[in-house]
């Protein structure tokens, strides 16, 4: 089963991006690096609790 999942941006912990993921086979938190608006720079986004 998908679930949807927020990103929080790790340097001004803006969130910024909503994506899905099978928390059945990767149930481990995320981490990617994506561009965020307010840093106007590419960071780390971890997902939000």
């Amino acid at each position: 089963m998908r679930e949807n999942i927020m990103f929080k941006c790790t340097v001004c912990n803006e969130e910024n991006y909503i994506n899905t993921r099978n928390k059945k086979k990767h149930p481990e938190k995320m981490e990617v690096k994506k561009f965020c608006p307010r840093c106007n720079k590419q960071t780390m986004h971890k997902e939000k609790k």
